[in-house]
């Protein structure tokens, strides 16, 4: 049922009327919830700061929701301009610190405290329970994606583990009536709230894995309505946990609202956000079936005419056959002389291939068969000896007559050819040619060689001459090499 909107810090009634003169008198109810409001505004401060865990968190256009701790619960408004100062999200279980006022609302007789200003003070028991669950969860592989089963296509029953009291059991059973009705269901009725529906829903859970063949049970369904942390928390149970990951037949969990997750959703093979969509999940819709048989059979009637055409015709030509056989003999014959034809001209090509491949192998093969390799070989060879015999001779010519050159040449700046002409040639005893009379010294043999032959003598004296100015040299012969043996200083 929705809250009113009405903000009695915003509205004043009427001053109440003055109390009845005797103290038994009956007084109305606006007169005491008046004395009430007073009462509060008297007593309490106008502003009160208050810690505690919030529940049942509801926002709406306003944030209406309960702040407890382990005792006790006060209920509480935030108007939806105080609302939009917030720098975090409210959640269910978070630890907070409200700061307002406490009013009494007459038209509900509903006394909350008016936040207008919320702080988070850290998260609350559960909230931090759950969180450590689910990590410790989380390392054993309970939530593991590859650990969970498929759902079956076509189940023929189904367990619904809830309370049957709740509105979510009847979300299913409606659901699975108008989707499938073939589809049978089996209500097992548990505690889904308080200290002893942990246990129930897990000794449930572990039933009907082991009875699964004689209930011949296909899949589960766990769920439950909306509520809060408290509410749900007996599917945040490590017991719970376990039946759930140990049930031998898939497990569809669909607990609470569509934000509200619990760990029996996470270790479920499949988690579903509402308890309708956990039964459409799985069952299959009869409308779906219904056309996709149609289709089937649709395909299978053309298939069929088909498969019927072709037989048919089939049959058409056996009974054109056996009607003239002689017909299927003559177009059998045509063909074999058709097929006769083009295997002699296919025949004949391929050896006009081959023959004309043969015989270009057999040319090339004369030309590098031995003997002509060899007679080109001996060809080349006389080429050669002819070049060669040619070459030797004008090269014999050319150095016999650069020969005769050279002797003439050399006849003539020969020593001997100056010897001939009366000079000698004069050396001492270590071959040395004397060239200075002072190098003559007494007493040393000189060997003196002449046009025809060789004279040895002692000096008796040495009479040196002044030196004369050596004469210019000669500029050297035009037409003669550098190194001409005619230029050379014989003594």
């Amino acid at each position: 049922m929705a809250r009113s909107l009405f903000d009695p810090s915003k509205m004043r009634g009427p001053d109440p009327p003055p109390p009845p003169s005797k103290s038994d008198a009956p007084i109305s109810v606006t007169l005491l919830t008046s004395m009430i409001d007073g009462a509060l505004r008297d007593t309490l401060p106008k502003k009160l700061r208050v810690t505690g865990e919030i529940s049942s968190l509801n926002c709406r256009t306003h944030y209406y929701f309960d702040l407890k701790d382990d005792a006790a619960v006060v209920s509480c408004v935030m108007f939806a301009s105080a609302a939009r100062s917030l720098v975090f999200k409210p959640e269910s279980g978070m630890q907070v610190v409200a700061t307002g006022a406490v009013q009494h609302y007459a038209p509900q007789g509903r006394t909350q405290l008016y936040v207008t200003k919320l702080e988070e003070a850290g998260l609350g028991e559960l909230d931090r329970k759950f969180r450590e669950l689910c990590a410790q969860l989380r390392e054993q592989g309970y939530f593991a994606p590859e650990r969970k089963r498929p759902l079956p296509t076509f189940p023929r029953r189904i367990a619904i583990v809830t309370s049957e009291t709740g509105a979510a059991l009847q979300d299913v059973i409606n659901t699975v009536q108008r989707r499938c009705p073939a589809v049978e269901l089996l209500v097992v009725d548990v505690r889904v709230q308080g200290e002893r529906a942990a246990p129930q829903i897990a000794k449930t859970i572990n039933a009907i894995s082991k009875r699964r063949d004689e209930l011949a049970i296909d899949a589960v369904i766990l769920t439950r309505g909306g509520g809060s942390m408290e509410d749900l928390w007996a599917f945040n149970e490590k017991t719970v946990a376990d039946a759930v990951l140990r049930c031998a037949v898939p497990i569809v969990a669909a607990i609470g609202h569509e934000t509200d997750t619990t760990i029996a959703e996470l270790v479920a093979d499949e988690r579903c956000a509402t308890p309708t969509q956990a039964a459409m999940r799985l069952t299959p819709d009869r409308a779906a079936l219904g056309e996709q048989l149609s289709m089937t059979h649709r395909r299978l009637a053309r298939a069929s005419g088909r498969a019927i055409e072709i037989e048919r015709s089939r049959t058409d030509s056996i009974a054109r056959f056996f009607a003239d056989p002689g017909a299927l003999v003559r177009i059998q014959r045509d063909r074999c002389t058709t097929l006769q034809q083009n295997l002699t001209g296919i025949v004949t090509n391929l050896l006009n291939i081959q023959a004309a491949r043969t015989a270009k192998l057999d040319t090339r093969l004369q030309t590098h068969h031995p003997r002509a390799l060899f007679a080109q070989r001996r060809a080349r060879i006389d080429r050669a000896a002819a070049r060669m015999e040619v070459t030797s001779r004008f090269a014999l010519r050319a150095r016999i007559h650069r020969l005769s050159a050279l002797t003439r040449e050399l006849a003539v700046v020969s020593p001997l050819a100056v010897l001939d002409r009366g000079y000698s040639l004069t050396t001492l005893p270590s071959g040395e040619i004397l060239r200075t009379a002072a190098a003559a010294t007494p007493g040393v043999t000189l060997n003196t060689r002449l046009a025809d032959g060789s004279l040895t003598s002692q000096v008796l004296a040495a009479d040196t001459a002044p030196k004369r100015s050596k004469p210019p040299p000669l500029p050297p012969r035009r037409g003669k090499r550098k190194n001409d043996p005619s230029q050379m200083d014989l003594f």
